[in-house]
């Protein structure tokens, strides 16, 4: 079960996952990383799903870039934002110093532990100095198959352990939460704001 396993999952499932999470409401979240950026900067949402931040980032003036690996939710969420959302794989970010943030929520948590680094790395590069990236894993230790998906958990030590392995990137925030939607309150995720020195 590896990541072409995840993309195919997203593919059957891609309006019930729509569904289900269109209305999820992380605006604590979503204004907590904007605060850390100017008014109108370019963000890229990394894996955007049902594009639901990419329209809240876009109504309050932000430019926003929004990429989906599953070309099922490229279409829902393109209809959804208004702009159109690029089919591209995390493993394809090729851009170099061209975003102000990179809002990551809960997608490459979908990445085994060395390919997270090599995104990741990809992710620092693609963004200008100082910039931003929130990004948001499962709470725990695990790392393979659930439900049909890959993911890789985080803990505080297993992330820093991952960061020992990615240049020019520090944590400037992490805390957890419970999960958002209804009935699943007893999840927990990491959440991670980081900071391209």
């Amino acid at each position: 079960m590896q990541y072409e396993d995840t993309l195919r999952y997203y593919s059957s499932c891609a309006k019930e996952f729509y569904r289900d999470t269109i209305d999820v409401d992380l605006i604590a979240i979503q204004e907590r990383f904007l605060s850390k950026l100017n008014r109108g900067a370019y963000i890229l949402d990394f894996g955007c799903g049902s594009g639901r931040d990419t329209k809240y980032f876009l109504e309050r003036g932000y430019q926003v870039d929004a990429i989906d690996g599953s070309v099922e939710l490229c279409k829902l969420a393109s209809e959804y934002t208004g702009i159109e959302v690029k089919n591209m794989l995390f493993q394809d970010l090729k851009d170099v110093e061209k975003y102000d943030g990179i809002w990551a929520c809960a997608s490459i948590l979908h990445l085994p532990v060395n390919s997270l680094i090599d995104v990741m790395t990809k992710m620092v590069q693609a963004l200008r100095g100082n910039g931003i990236i929130y990004t948001s894993f499962k709470y725990g230790i695990f790392e393979g198959e659930r439900g049909g998906r890959f993911f890789t958990d985080m803990t505080e030590k297993s992330f820093e352990d991952i960061l020992r392995n990615i240049n020019d990137l520090h944590i400037e925030e992490q805390w957890i939460t419970a999960d958002v939607r209804p009935g699943r309150g007893e999840e927990q995720w990491l959440n991670l704001m980081l900071r391209k020195k």
